[in-house]
């Protein structure tokens, strides 16, 4: 009789080298952002042609789709096929938590907004002008805005908080993940129209109160819902977001002074009033994300 033949042991993966997940991650962002530019510049000139200095709902859903169709296969191809996670380690949660994920995540973002321009307005002299148009006009409006806001926030979220930060916090831990991401999330407005400095480091602190919201219970989906309720509130109350201006009707929203407060024209985010609900927010988070690891 012949001895039984063992199975060969299967070595365990070797654990991923800070180095080697910095270079995962930045082929991730870098290598989507450079698809996202070719697929845009297609599809601009498959339907309308492609202007270099065009601007608008357009050219913004062009650049919308064409990231989240790159940043989807990379997610697929780097994360998944790559790297061998799946969609639990990437934090896409299941139906089940997606929706309740999400609706806290408005909620989540939607406070700290409205108490930025609320502080403006008491602490400030920021005040709210009568429009023309009426309620009617208002919410088909909001409607449309939030038509274009919802998926430029899922995008971003995906590129900032996917797979980028699952692999950083293997080696690093989450919270060096999430501030390192969120510093670069703040680089990438950069050249947002009436930047700041304030506003600058305002967008990195939403960035670590973003990336916490990824780590609550429904994942990217709560961490979505942050950013779009945030940026649907600033919206909702004709205040600009992150600098970019919307024209919404039946009310006029003055940001006052001084702007390091309020923001000025880049809008709440260049103030320390949105500096300190942000915070706010930040704390919110992290208690709810250290209750769900207890």
């Amino acid at each position: 009789m012949t001895a039984p033949v063992e199975p060969e042991a299967v070595a365990p993966a070797a654990p991923l080298s800070p180095l080697r997940a910095l270079g995962w991650a930045a082929l991730f962002i870098g290598g989507g952002f450079l698809l996202t530019i070719g697929l845009a510049v297609l599809v601009a000139g498959l339907t309308g042609g492609f202007d270099p200095h065009e601007t608008g709902p357009r050219l913004l859903m062009i650049q919308t789709v064409s990231g989240l169709l790159a940043f989807g296969f990379l997610t697929w191809v780097i994360g998944v096929r790559g790297l061998g996670l799946d969609l639990k380690e990437l934090r896409w949660a299941p139906f089940a938590l997606a929706l309740p994920g999400f609706g806290g995540g408005l909620l989540l973002g939607a406070i700290p907004a409205a108490l930025a321009v609320a502080l403006s307005l008491v602490v400030g002299s920021a005040h709210f002008l009568a429009d023309q148009g009426d309620v009617a006009s208002y919410l088909a409006q909001m409607f449309r805005t939030v038509l274009l806001l919802a998926p430029a926030a899922l995008l971003e979220e995906i590129m900032f908080r996917g797979v980028g930060q699952v692999v950083l916090a293997r080696p690093l831990g989450r919270v060096p993940a999430v501030v390192l991401l969120s510093a670069t999330f703040a680089v990438a407005h950069l050249f947002n129209p009436n930047g700041t400095l304030l506003g600058l480091f305002n967008i990195g602190l939403a960035g670590v109160f973003l990336g916490l919201a990824f780590y609550l219970p429904g994942g990217i989906w709560t961490a979505w819902g942050a950013h779009l309720g945030w940026n649907a509130t600033l919206a909702a109350l004709d205040a600009p977001v992150s600098g970019l201006p919307f024209e919404i009707p039946l009310i006029d929203y003055a940001p006052g002074g001084p702007q390091w407060l309020t923001g000025g024209a880049f809008g709440p985010e260049g103030g320390l009033l949105a500096t300190v609900t942000i915070g706010l927010g930040i704390a919110v988070a992290w208690r709810w994300m250290r209750k769900e690891q207890a």
